[in-house]
């Protein structure tokens, strides 16, 4: 395992620079890309927040633990540039967090996405991505529902995509992916993760879409002690159908044909499967309310250094109780399996995860908003000793003054 990063002003410094160097570059080709439009909207819309969090389980463990309480500040600026051609998007962010109690952490968080779309008559250029520095728990954990262990990660994103219009109805669909994840934990093994995918879209009446595609990704850890890749080849079919003009449902699947060899000290270890993905999704607006239900199955990388399946359930709704107050509420649901021989050459056990996150949100005066929430965690495993829940209360309030705006 390389050498990891140590927290520290200093690595702040160096990330922050270097995110800078990154957004100034894809900003600088954005800008240049207006060039070629009449007319060109910008806008600037800082904020800052502040909240206080309590945690009755933190790290969701069966062992016995003690209350975590702790502080974030998190400023940000969403920046967004619009032309009769191109659309750029950005919201800069960081957190910079202090725990105490069961768990005394300081760490910041840095968030530097990048979305840009260029149109022309028969294309659509696209690009998703950016750099990412968050904690395991915040993010791996509500994605795929396991616990690694309290560290930071680092995580560049690449996603251009291309869409070429062939006729009226149809069109063609291509995409590369592209991520780079590292963390600060030698108990955590680094991946990437390259792929790609095209195929066709066919609008079949003015409510219907089929999707036929074809998609081929390689996962490997990179340093790990026990060297584990995966390759993953595969095709995918969806339909989408808009019931009426707020109701709108998705369904997709096919299989992915798996291969995976880790490298232990008795050798390697090969496998082949044929694994069946499948999605669907399916929103429902109101005039002060929308309802999101879905379910996913997929193949996920993990900092065990290996791959796992996911089945995810989750619903989220929405409502506008007033003009300045509104509720919401999230239920995520999860079944994780192991599909390979893990990093360690040992069996990955099978897991359950659920969470349930209702909100209430106050626009207080224009430019002050206060949030308030809650979260119900709980897990179990196969070999845990017993299952694990945490409950947590957030309170936020955020800063956002007026929008700045300028054209020429």
């Amino acid at each position: 395992m390389h050498e990891r990063c140590q927290v520290g002003g200093r690595e702040l410094c160096r990330y922050v620079k270097i995110v800078g160097q990154f957004m100034v570059l894809l900003w600088g080709f954005g800008y240049g890309m207006t060039n070629y439009s009449e007319a060109a909207e910008w806008s600037l819309a800082p904020s800052i927040g502040t909240k206080g969090v309590y945690n009755s389980n933190l790290l969701l463990t069966p062992l016995p633990h003690h209350d975590t309480y702790g502080y974030w500040v998190t400023p940000a600026t969403e920046i967004s540039g619009k032309t009769e051609r191109l659309d750029v998007s950005s919201k800069l962010a960081a957190d910079v967090v202090g725990y105490f109690g069961g768990e005394d952490r300081q760490f910041t968080n840095v968030f530097a996405p990048l979305s840009m779309r260029y149109r022309t008559e028969q294309d659509l250029f696209g690009f998703n991505g950016g750099f990412t520095r968050d904690n395991t728990l915040l993010s791996e954990l509500q994605a795929t529902g396991v616990v690694l262990q309290f560290a930071q990660r680092n995580q560049w994103t690449f996603n251009p995509t291309w869409t070429r219009s062939l006729t009226e109805n149809l069109s063609f669909q291509s995409s590369v992916q592209f991520s780079d994840t590292t963390y600060e934990s030698a108990r955590l093994v680094d991946h990437r993760v390259v792929g790609g995918s095209g195929g066709f879209q066919y609008q079949v009446t003015e409510r219907d879409h089929i999707q036929l595609s074809g998609s081929y990704v390689d996962f490997q850890t990179i340093d790990s002690s026990f060297p584990f890749r995966a390759n993953y080849p595969g095709i995918s079919m969806s339909l989408t159908h808009a019931f009426n003009e707020s109701l709108t449902g998705t369904v997709y699947g096919g299989p992915r044909f798996l291969s995976s060899t880790t490298h232990t000290s008795f050798g390697g270890i090969s496998a082949r499967e044929t694994v069946w993905l499948a999605g669907a999704h399916m929103m429902k607006k109101f005039e002060r309310a929308t309802v999101q239900m879905s379910f996913v199955r997929d193949l996920a990388p993990s900092g065990f250094g290996l791959l796992i399946q996911t089945n995810r359930g989750e619903v989220s709704g929405s409502y506008d109780l007033s003009e300045t107050l509104s509720c919401s509420l999230n239920v995520v649901g999860m079944l994780t399996s192991g599909k390979a021989s893990a990093a360690s050459g040992e069996g990955f056990p099978d897991s359950s995860y659920v969470s349930v996150t209702p909100q209430l949100s106050w626009q207080l005066f224009e430019w002050w908003r206060a949030e308030v929430s809650y979260m119900f965690r709980w897990r179990d495993t196969d070999i845990a000793i017993s299952s694990a829940e945490s409950h947590a209360t957030m309170l936020m309030v955020t800063y956002a003054p007026q929008k700045l705006s300028f054209s020429y």
